[in-house]
């Protein structure tokens, strides 16, 4: 099950080696890591998204982050309500005459092309998980020659 947690900390050097280091010392991976500085600039956002398949351990895992000096608070979304994004950036094929397919797909996802020039343009996505993937189906039939897209970012409602 994917589990995401997030870490407020306090920001200071190697916090997020600490933080990803009790992951990987259980042998779990992250999937997913957002860090940012939130309004305040001494305190961070981190947005982990973790493959967990035993409860215990994330269980002992959340306990462990909470006895992080540094560590403000920690939330498991897994089971709370929440909202989650992803910003995606994609260089794709582009030619004139694909901009109204273009536009059409973006009237169904949240996206615009911040970049173009003669045969590339650049798009820029906003959405959940489920919406980014589908966008990446219907680009892929322009060709995608690169990509990049953040890890999730999770906001409790």
């Amino acid at each position: 099950m994917r589990h995401t947690i997030a870490v407020l900390v306090e920001n200071k050097f190697g916090v997020l080696a600490r933080v990803a280091g009790l992951f990987s010392a259980r042998g779990y991976n992250i999937a997913s890591l957002a860090v940012s500085e939130t309004f305040d600039p001494a305190i961070s956002y981190m947005t982990i998204v973790v493959e967990a398949k035993d409860e215990k351990v994330m269980e002992q895992i959340n306990k462990q982050l909470n006895k992080l000096i540094d560590v403000i608070t920690v939330t498991d979304f897994t089971k709370k309500d929440h909202l989650d994004r992803e910003l995606v950036l994609a260089k794709i094929n582009f030619l004139a005459k694909d901009k109204p397919r273009l536009e059409a797909i973006f009237n169904k996802f949240v996206g615009k092309i911040i970049h173009h020039k003669a045969d590339t343009a650049i798009i820029e996505a906003v959405g959940d998980q489920h919406q980014i993937n589908e966008l990446l189906e219907e680009l892929n039939k322009f060709g995608i020659k690169e990509l990049v897209r953040t890890g999730k970012l999770a906001i409790s409602n």
